[in-house]
């Protein structure tokens, strides 16, 4: 990045100023890392391990702590605090979507050598469809503040849905793009291997693997929702937007494999996100309202302030969560004792 990446102002947004050959860099980076998890996790399809899915999750969240380390090396501390703030809060919502996929491969019976496969081209629909959502976003930041009062009442309005139906059972029921994809093209009732596609008596068939991946990917689009609103209440940057939500993708898949059953005993997950997510939103309405100067400048929410409250809402979740699963797991060995001794 060096000197050619500064700090940007127009109007009511402070961006860095990021030339073609960075996002090239980052772009040409990221494919790398692509290659890489293709070449040694996917030529050979396999059920991925705990232990195997813990290194790599520990080597994706590796590049994203240094990529943040760059920015804040060559680019600004202020802009480093704004990417670490909205790599963590993108990781802590896809988290939550763990549960969504789980679902998903559950319901089509996705062969369990074949899972990181269809996480990974699923992921990777949703990186490219997220982009245009970011570019859209930060084009309409750029030339309408008052777009700051939308995200910040939606994101408050998807808190208050999340705290609402926490209790309620996820069950999959497949969305309009599966539908649509259904009544299109003839589907086999049975998976071919890795294929997505087979000829059969001379007719081309779609195979369950390429329907499971459309609903990974039209799921995340779904969630990119109430995610890149989020972000854009963190940092209003469209290269740090970007590259906090491809670390987080790129990471969701060996952490589906790591968390596994852990997803059910965050009980509690689905309130510390809406807390999360109620924050974001009442953040970027104090910031409209402070760009339209109708609040003084000391009621404006930091960098500093934004990454301590999530990384303790977080931790504060966590906790109850699992303690609270410990609990209820003792509580239920002490009722089914009795009846085996």
């Amino acid at each position: 990045m060096g000197a050619d990446v500064t700090l940007l102002a127009q109007g009511a947004v402070d961006r860095l100023d990021v030339p073609w050959w960075v996002w090239a860099a980052t772009l040409g980076g990221l494919a790398v890392l692509l290659l890489l998890d293709l070449v040694i996790v996917d030529r050979k399809p396999h059920e991925v391990t705990t232990g195997e899915a813990a290194k790599w999750v520990t080597f994706y969240v590796a590049c994203a702590v240094l990529f943040g380390i760059g920015v804040w090396i060559f680019g600004d501390a202020h802009f480093a605090i704004e990417y670490f703030t909205g790599y963590i809060t993108e990781y802590s919502l896809s988290v939550d979507n763990l549960f969504i996929f789980m679902v998903i491969m559950s319901s089509f019976a996705v062969p369990s050598i074949h899972q990181h496969r269809v996480l990974l081209i699923g992921i990777l629909i949703a990186l490219a469809m997220r982009a245009v959502f970011i570019f859209l976003g930060a084009a309409l930041i750029e030339r309408f503040v008052w777009i700051f009062f939308i995200f910040g009442a939606f994101l408050l309005w998807t808190a208050i849905s999340m705290v609402r139906k926490k209790d309620e059972d996820e069950e999959y029921k497949e969305n309009a793009v599966v539908r649509q994809v259904r009544k299109l093209f003839p589907v086999t009732d049975d998976y071919h291997e890795a294929k997505m596609s087979v000829k059969i008596d001379g007719k081309r068939w779609l195979t369950p693997m390429f329907i499971v991946i459309i609903a990974i990917g039209s799921a995340d689009l779904l969630f990119a929702v109430d995610s890149i609103p989020a972000i854009f209440g963190i940092t209003q940057d469209p290269f740090l937007v970007f590259a906090a939500n491809a670390f987080a993708l790129m990471g969701l898949r060996q952490l589906y494999f790591l968390l596994g059953g852990l997803v059910d005993k965050l009980v509690y997950l689905s309130v510390g996100l809406a807390v999360i997510l109620a924050f974001i939103g009442f953040k970027l309405i104090l910031h409209a309202f402070h760009e339209y100067h109708l609040v003084p400048e000391w009621m404006e929410i930091t960098n500093w302030m934004s990454l301590g409250f999530i990384v303790v809402t977080l931790a504060i979740t966590t906790w109850a969560s699992l303690s609270k699963s410990k609990k209820d797991a003792k509580q239920q060995s002490a009722e089914t004792r009795p009846e085996n001794s």
